[in-house]
């Protein structure tokens, strides 16, 4: 089960560099599930995801070079190209209620650069161990609109937009 928020952004972090990187492309073959190829540096998968926002079914399956390239070739729309740095949340808030995590607790936010033609669309997502947490979350300052359950920030719709 993949649980995640996703976030626009007000600031990048100034010591962006200093996180590890990874360059992600991804290609659609389906949209309703959501069946993807993504090529991840070196590393080839393909995902099934199903229906929902915040919370939905995920499953990947490793892919050679070849199967990646000769899928992508058959997808729809548009080829997602983005940096992705991952850069650890150390003591992430939770709204009063939520149990107190333990002191070693920590979040990975994912943060996505976007290259052409959707740059310079950038953004955050952040995953979870449960939808409580999820919901808890309070995001950091830097962080800007939680747009989660909005369909236009989910990267399976904009693959099919006509114009980026």
């Amino acid at each position: 089960m993949e649980i995640e928020r996703k976030f626009t952004l007000k600031t990048l972090p100034e010591d962006l560099s200093s996180y590890p990187c990874r360059h992600i492309e991804q290609a659609y073959l389906c949209t309703e599930p959501v069946i993807r190829v993504r090529k991840e540096d070196e590393e080839y998968y393909l995902t099934y995801k199903g229906s929902g926002m915040l919370a939905r079914e995920e499953h990947n399956l490793a892919l050679t070079r070849e199967a990646y390239y000769h899928l992508r070739e058959k997808a729809d729309g548009n080829i997602i190209s983005k940096r992705r740095y991952l850069i650890p949340l150390q003591h992430p808030g939770f709204k009063p209620g939520f149990p107190t995590p333990p002191e070693d607790y920590s979040l990975t936010i994912e943060l996505d650069v976007f290259d052409a033609p959707f740059a310079p669309l950038i953004m955050a997502e952040v995953e979870f161990g449960s939808r409580e947490a999820a919901e808890a979350f309070l995001p950091p300052e830097w962080f800007d609109q939680d747009v989660t359950y909005r369909q236009e920030y989910h990267n399976s719709y904009m693959a099919m937009m006509q114009r980026p």
